[in-house]
């Protein structure tokens, strides 16, 4: 039996290419992203973080000026699939930044269950995911979106296809 030596991590630079491809992903190519107005706020695998600012075009209650339920899921859903691109980048950890945004291209949400805790009142609110499983074929995230006083505004469990 042949045992190959354990892939090599990929370089710094290399990590900046990710890094680089994944912000352009979620803030840029992911037009829908965009026009929340999503930044991607950290890529750290075990906690990475989107953020938003409130504007008018985001109010579900135009009476207490709260977020739309849908922009609320919509960010959860969005920064649990981060999660995982993160997840997959580090599990790939010799991949190039193309052969990881290929394997992104193959994850979709198969599963999000969202519980609404708070009105979504605030000026900025940041949602943060971490993945529980990430394995062969299905990932499992957990996600919180707060607003900037640390409310916590909305939970969330997701399954994300992964193969």
């Amino acid at each position: 039996m042949t045992h190959l030596p354990p892939p090599t991590p990929r370089s710094a630079a290399e990590q900046q290419r990710v890094d680089t491809l994944l912000r352009e992903i979620f803030e840029q190519h992911l037009r829908f992203n965009a026009t929340l107005g999503l930044r991607v706020i950290s890529l750290a695998p075990a906690l990475p973080q989107l953020a938003f600012d409130m504007r008018p075009e985001l109010v579900g209650q135009h009476l207490s000026n709260r977020l739309h339920g849908g922009v609320i899921a919509t960010a959860l859903d969005t920064v649990g699939g981060l999660a995982v691109a993160v997840g997959i980048a580090e599990k790939f950890h010799a991949e190039t930044a193309e052969q990881v945004a290929h394997r992104f291209a193959r994850v979709g949400t198969i599963g999000l269950h969202t519980s609404y805790l708070h009105q979504g009142i605030g000026k900025t609110f940041t949602a943060t995911g971490q993945v529980t499983r990430l394995g062969g074929r299905i990932a499992s995230v957990q996600m919180r979106l707060e607003n900037e006083k640390g409310l916590l505004i909305a939970t969330a469990g997701a399954d994300y296809v992964v193969s």
